[in-house]
């Protein structure tokens, strides 16, 4: 972790630092640093603790953000695999029931090109699989599609397995059905004999497992991948590797089910390791034991960023998610309350030792050496919280990208299906017998009834379906599955809207499909959703399309669970499909339905197919963690079948509302002022900001600041521009306490708002004492007397209270700077005056003292009354 040695080596050279200052105070100057030493023991003691949770921090955040990383690419390679076999059980489940290639397996039929020709179709729309055979009851192979890898017949074990299951069997290992291969992933089921009903045969389709999980391997790795993911058997023996020459197939590694930070050693290598367990989907558990895991070589895995993704952000979108720090990461808040509190510590000790020039010499080195170790302070705690808020950032950042991405690929993967099964179902036997018979008028109520048990069969199989229907070359639907609508009508005997008839009727071949646009159907309950739609031909070689098939999608059940379950362990977050306009396709946000139309940065809806970003930007009055992914088409699905429908996936994860001071503050970070050393005439003022602009009293008229946190909000009736009380404390006792004025609302007119960053300066003038809230400290700075001039009359409300000006030299790059001089007289007077004017109705009602030593509670209760 260089970036975190870097930082720590920064650290223990400033603690060393302020160690050697206060030894050198003690030896050699110790009565005349006498009322410093508790300033800077407190100063090295909040700076020990400090130093050790900023690299702690740093060092869990980075580890973090690589575990986060390697854990999401983990569930990516297990849920896309377990989902895609889903589909396969479903397909063997089907096909099995086949009864064209049922008779051929049971002999009543013996001519093997129809049934090859058949087999061929099947494989042409399903490309997921890499061989399909038919065997008989003693495993002789009937057909087989894989010419290269001719095989007469096997007495494999899955084949009286298969004869005795009622279901499907899943066999993942080397079987003589496939030679040569290593392993292979099979899908086996029986087939009845259509005039007994007894089990005739077994239907194998073997899965293209190699280039499938290439495909998942390689379909976002960038050229520098630096993690090696896997698949992993019960036995926790890889099965695929991205990377075979470090990791290869057979390979038994170590995995880290539970997540936690631990390095892990394979082949002499240490290892970063996530390992994440089938989670299931729709009921299928996936394989048994298949594991997803993704390992990262410790020496790659906290190599540098090539670009700090803090720095591409509005400064002002930074500034104010850093408010919310306590809620996305409590260690940053830590971090940063405890750098400012080292700050307060730092200034007060600059306040304390203003006006000392001329004491001994040896002191005046001493208060020097703190002067420049102070400023050296902040700027090292100011680059390490960076550091780590921008750690922070980009995990979160790279998290939203990878889960969108994980998003429009089972989107894809998902309708990549729904475009197969419409077509492999156009070409079933009795629907085109059926709509056949139809398109001569000879259509029969038992022909209607086959039909309709059909699609129920079929419906009970791929339950991602509202429902399925088959219409004449008219449009007019003469058969479906669950034909009764929600509200009691039946979709039988109703049309298909002209254009998509006109779609369907003019496809060319049995590999075209059409696909209704994304818009409200009647055939899913007025819902938006896609319907799937291919032609069915009349029985013969080149039939003519006597009408189609219409698969209607479930989608507003389909996409809000692929949504949900993929931010089902991120709270604050939403995520949604859109196309390219905006339109919602899917949302787990209850304020954009789907048809609702988002406004969206241009860029994001333009984002290349295949391409990911994520950002921090303001969205719905929040500040989000935005990540965006464009769907890029699955094997041939929407990369070279002529169909065109982009889908974006955004991930909004809100980190907190946003700040209205974001900006000022970001303007308070940029301000520098330089000493003007060497001048004989300096006055030393103590700076600090309300809102963007710089104030400053006489150093000599400020004895501290204190946390704003700490003020009690006692009331104190009409006292205008009172907060509350303050204590002030010594060696951990309470010395006193002061009344605290709303310095920002006395000079803009409106109250200002506590923030983290806010403070409370305790003036003194003339024995009294008030503390003043102010938004953020400065520091002290001596400035030559040539540099302050009288403030002219010009600044409206504030001329009574700023007297003078000072305008340093601006820092390079930087525009000029001004610090109004606030004159401490005058504003405890217009303090008193403004309290006078409140209560000068109320004669008898004693005011309380600006700058009492403690509030005079009486007095309290006296004007709360009043």
């Amino acid at each position: 972790m260089r970036d975190v040695v870097r930082c720590e080596g920064a650290l223990r050279e400033l603690n060393l630092m302020w160690r050697l200052i206060e030894a050198s105070a003690k030896m050699n100057c110790p009565e005349e640093a006498h009322s410093i030493l508790p300033m800077m023991a407190a100063t090295r003691a909040g700076f020990q603790r400090l130093e050790g949770d900023l690299v702690h921090s740093l060092v869990q955040e980075s580890l973090g953000e690589v575990m986060a990383e390697i854990g999401t690419h983990a569930h990516h390679v297990i849920d896309i695999v377990v989902r895609n076999l889903y589909e396969r059980t479903a397909d063997v489940g089907f096909l099995a029931t086949d009864q064209d290639l049922c008779r051929f397996v049971a002999g009543t039929t013996t001519d093997p090109g129809p049934v090859l020709q058949r087999l061929r179709e099947y494989r042409n729309k399903y490309t997921v699989y890499d061989e399909i055979m038919l065997l008989d009851r003693e495993g002789a192979v009937l057909a087989q599609i894989d010419e290269d890898a001719p095989v007469e017949g096997s007495h494999d074990p899955l084949i009286a397995q298969t004869l005795a299951a009622t279901g499907h069997v899943e066999t993942f290992r080397a079987t003589p059905l496939r030679p040569g291969k290593e392993h292979a992933l099979i899908y086996s089921q029986r087939m009845l004999d259509p005039r007994t009903g007894q089990p005739a045969g077994v239907l194998c389709l073997s899965f293209a497992f190699h280039s499938e999980m290439e495909g998942i391997f390689h379909a976002r790795q960038g050229k520098n991948q630096r993690n090696i993911a896997l698949l992993l058997d019960a036995d926790n023996r890889v099965i695929a590797s991205s990377d075979a020459l470090w990791i290869p197939v057979g390979a038994q590694v170590p995995v880290n089910l539970g997540g936690a930070p631990q390095l892990l050693v394979h082949g002499g290598r240490t290892y970063l390791v996530r390992t994440v367990a089938s989670q299931g989907y729709q009921g299928y558990p996936g394989p048994p034991g298949w594991k997803g895991q993704v390992m990262v070589p410790v020496e790659l895995a906290f190599s540098a960023k090539l670009q700090r993704t803090i720095d591409a952000l509005d400064p002002a979108i930074a500034q104010g998610l850093l408010a919310h720090a306590k809620t996305f990461c409590p260690p940053l808040y830590e971090i940063v309350t405890a750098a400012d509190t080292i700050r307060r510590v730092v200034w007060n000790g600059q306040v304390m030792t203003a006006g000392k020039q001329g004491a001994a010499q040896k002191l005046k080195a001493v208060l020097e050496q703190i002067g420049e170790t102070g400023a050296r302070t902040n700027e090292v705690f100011t680059q390490s919280i960076r550091d780590l808020y921008d750690t922070v950032l980009s995990s979160r950042m790279r998290d939203s990208m990878f889960l969108t991405q994980l998003l429009v690929d089972l989107l894809d993967r998902n309708l990549y299906e729904r475009a197969n099964d419409c077509r492999w179902w156009a070409l079933t036997p009795e629907l085109r017998a059926l709509l056949a018979d139809a398109a001569q008028g000879r259509l029969q109520v038992e022909d209607v009834t086959t039909a309709c048990r059909i699609l129920e069969h079929i419906n009970s199989l791929y339950t991602v379906y509202t429902r399925l229907v088959v219409y004449d070359r008219t449009g007019r639907i003469v058969a479906a599955s669950r034909p009764t609508c929600k509200d009691g009508s039946s979709v039988l005997g109703t049309r298909i809207d002209p254009a998509t008839l006109a779609a369907v009727l003019t496809l060319p071949d049995t590999q075209s499909y059409h696909v209704s646009p994304w818009q409200a159907s009647a055939l899913d309950e007025g819902r938006l959703t896609y319907v799937y739609h291919a032609a069915i031909r009349a029985p013969g070689t080149a039939g003519e399309v006597v009408g189609g098939i219409g698969i209607v999608f479930n989608s507003s059940v389909e996409f809000d669970a692929m949504l949900r379950g993929a931010t089902a362990s991120k709270p604050n977050t939403h995520t949604v499909f859109v196309h390219r306009s905006g339109q919602v396709i899917a949302s787990t946000d209850p304020a954009r339905p789907p048809g609702h139309t988002m406004a969206l940065p241009p860029d994001l809806l333009a984002l290349p197919n295949g391409h990911s970003t994520s950002r921090a930007m303001v969205h719905d009055g929040h500040y989000c963690i935005v990540g965006c992914s464009a769907s890029h088409g699955y094997r041939e699905f929407k990369v070279s079948d002529g169909y065109r429908d982009d889908v974006l996936a955004l991930s909004f994860e809100s980190l907190g509302a946003v700040q209205t001071g974001a900006l000022d503050a970001v303007q308070r970070r940029r301000a520098v002022l330089a000493a003007d050393v060497g001048q004989t005439e300096v006055q030393e003022m103590a700076t600090f900001f309300i809102d963007a602009a710089l104030f400053a009293f006489k150093a000599e008229e400020v004895l501290e600041a204190l946390p704003a946190n700490a003020i009690a909000a006692v009331s104190a009736g009409r006292m205008p521009y009172c907060l509350g009380t303050l204590a002030r404390k010594a060696h951990g006792s309470v010395t006193g306490y002061v009344w605290v004025f709303d310095l920002g609302q006395l000079l803009r007119g409106t109250p200002s708002e506590i923030t983290p960053d806010s403070q409370v300066i305790v003036l003194q003038h003339e024995g009294r004492r008030i503390g003043l809230l102010v938004n953020e400290l400065h520091g002290v700075t001596a400035f030559a007397r040539t540099r302050i001039f009288d403030a002219p009359n010009v600044l409206g409300n504030q001329a009574q209270l700023v007297t003078a000006l000072v305008q340093p030299d601006p820092a390079p790059g930087e525009p000029p700077l001004l610090v109004q001089c606030l004159d401490a007289g005058r504003l405890m007077q217009a303090l008193r005056s403004s309290t006078l004017s409140a209560v000068q109705d109320i004669a008898a009602a004693p005011l309380p003292a600006l700058g009492s030593a403690a509030p005079d509670v009486q007095a309290a209760a006296t004007l709360r009354a009043a």
